[in-house]
């Protein structure tokens, strides 16, 4: 995939976390102190992070792991690393990110590497009421640039991203 594949698009929304930056975030351990945040309140919880949110939102903790974990992204966002898809910035057409990661997390990365200003629009899991592959998130960030799902593309790499996609009636390009 080229730069060149984008053109025919009205808009071009990106995942942040392994397309455009690589975040240096150990999930284990993000993943171990999410979960001392139920085991501090009494509550024996085992599963993935994202397990975890769901269950926290049960629970009414989602404030509490929700700092953990974006403590931990806007850390790593400040070390993260360029992905490949960054050489495709700026482009002729608005561009969004919608990521998992939370949206104040994914605006350091791209201050960090000189991206915000080719990015129109941010959707992180926090921005809007769901994540991915939920389509809200992709939607809200098509919205955001002006477009329509028709006439937009979202590159990923994950298969997240390629259900949102579908979900949302946007095209999808995997990254690698």
């Amino acid at each position: 995939m080229t730069p060149a594949d984008l053109e025919p698009y009205a808009a071009v929304v990106y995942d942040l976390d392994g397309t455009l930056v690589d975040l240096v975030v150990s999930w284990d351990t993000v993943a171990a102190e999410g979960r001392a945040v139920f085991t501090d309140r009494g509550h024996e919880v085992d599963g993935d992070l994202w397990q975890l949110l769901d269950e926290a939102d049960t629970r009414g903790l989602r404030p509490e792991l929700e700092a953990v974990i974006a403590d931990h992204e806007r850390a790593g966002a400040r070390e993260s690393t360029l992905a490949p898809r960054a050489d495709d910035l700026p482009l002729s057409v608005p561009v969004g990110v919608c990521s998992l990661n939370c949206e104040a997390a994914c605006r350091v990365a791209l201050e960090t590497h000189g991206l915000a200003d080719a990015v129109d629009a941010v959707v992180g899991r926090d921005s809007v009421a769901t994540r991915k592959p939920d389509p809200e998130p992709l939607l809200a960030a098509v919205d955001r640039l002006g477009a329509s799902p028709a006439e937009t593309v979202f590159v990923g790499d994950s298969r997240r991203d390629a259900l949102a996609a579908e979900r949302a009636g946007v095209e999808f390009l995997a990254v690698g």
